[in-house]
């Protein structure tokens, strides 16, 4: 039976040929290896050492699932203070949620019972629920352009075709064609992404709601080429309905969207970075504060002429009323334990950023954790000061 663990960030995973919870067979554990080497720059795990333990792979500041060909499932969580492994997923979901261009964005939690879900489960059944509201408002067909050999005449004889095909059966017509059809580009990446799912997951609910999709799906064809069909894929408002569907689509079939990654060792991973996804939340929290926040800001250079080495503060906060902005602030998934752990570079950085905004407002934001030190202030030169803050993330 393929094997489900679940690693908070940080944690350590081993390799044991035996059945015990906390450990991967050789063979999982080699694949990650080699997946961990070919990605190396990103590095999603770390290969280090313990003592009494030899080589083991780290989880580090990326969390989500990786499957390896053998079915081993690895779940990885956020790291977050005072709180359960069920309400880490929560959180997880609840930051993924914010992330633009995601399939995540227009989800309701209340639709799924994530509690001792896997987290793979989880996506499933949120894009199933996607596919169960456009299958609700009716799949959509087109016009699509066929050619093919009939018995009767339709549409526009291909000349070329008809003598190399029927030069001895005069009775067919190699003809050119339009029929309205549901077996459209957008459907069949859908029906590639239902029978994709059905070999992933291990869910009896999940595998029984996919066999009964596939059967809306049954007459329509599959995609063979996924990154040249996306590409065929033109949004319109006669096909708004499939936007979420087709991004849930997009995630699982290329599985890139977020964290692009090297290698065949690994059946699936769906990663995320949790430095983005918390500056994220961050900045869609400030939002619903009501502050005007920019995320990314860009237009300051460290040198201006000529314009070199690009700012990009992660959240700018302004003033509505003159568009003058008022606090400048960067978000690092990083727990504070002690003042020691705030970077110098990172000092360094809200410095230049403070300068060359005109601002002497500036933050640092960290996840709040039992063992932070007490909120910590410093002042420049020039009347900048710079406040740590420590935000908690079980904030409703």
């Amino acid at each position: 039976m393929a094997k489900q663990i679940v690693l908070k960030e940080f944690e350590y995973l081993q390799y044991k040929n035996d059945s015990e919870n906390n450990y991967i067979n050789k063979d999982s554990f080699e694949a990650l290896e080699k997946f961990v080497l070919e990605n190396e720059t990103i590095q999603y795990l770390k290969i280090t050492t313990r003592k009494g333990y030899g080589k083991v792979l780290q989880a580090q500041n990326f969390v989500g699932v990786i499957q390896t060909k053998d079915g081993t499932t690895i779940e990885i969580l956020p790291k977050i203070h005072n709180v359960d492994e069920d309400k880490s997923k929560e959180i997880l979901i609840k930051m993924l949620k914010t992330l633009r261009k995601s399939p995540f964005k227009n989800f309701n939690m209340a639709n799924v019972q994530s509690k001792n879900m896997p987290l793979l489960e989880i996506f499933i059944s949120m894009f199933l629920e996607e596919l169960s509201k456009l299958i609700q408002k009716g799949i959509k067909s087109d016009y699509i352009p066929k050619e093919d050999n009939l018995k009767f005449l339709k549409g526009k004889l291909k000349i070329n075709e008809q003598i190399k095909y029927n030069y001895i059966h005069k009775e067919r017509f190699f003809a050119a064609f339009d029929e309205f059809s549901s077996d459209r580009v957008e459907n069949r990446l859908i029906k590639t992404t239902l029978q994709y799912l059905y070999q992933k997951s291990k869910s009896n609910k999940n595998q029984q709601r996919i066999r009964e999709f596939l059967f809306v799906f049954d007459e329509i064809g599959i995609s063979h080429d996924f990154k040249t069909d996306f590409g065929k894929v033109k949004p319109n408002r006669q096909m708004r309905d499939y936007e979420q569907v087709l991004l849930w689509c997009k995630t699982f079939l290329l599985e890139n969207s977020f964290s692009p990654y090297k290698g065949n060792d690994i059946a699936f991973a769906l990663l995320f970075d949790m430095n983005l996804l918390f500056e994220s939340y961050i900045g869609h929290y400030l939002k619903k504060k009501g502050f005007d926040v920019s995320l990314q800001d860009s237009g300051k250079h460290l040198v201006e002429n000529p314009r070199k080495f690009a700012l990009r503060p992660d959240i700018v906060i302004k003033r509505k009323e003159n568009n003058k902005k008022v606090i400048i602030a960067d978000t690092k998934w990083k727990i504070i334990k002690e003042e020691k752990d705030i970077s110098q570079s990172d000092m360094y950085q809200l410095y230049a950023y403070g300068k060359k905004y005109d601002n002497n407002h500036l933050y640092l934001i960290y996840p709040k954790d039992d063992e932070n030190p007490s909120k910590l202030s410093y002042k420049y030169e020039d009347g900048l000061t710079l406040k740590v803050y420590y935000f908690d993330l079980t904030k409703k």
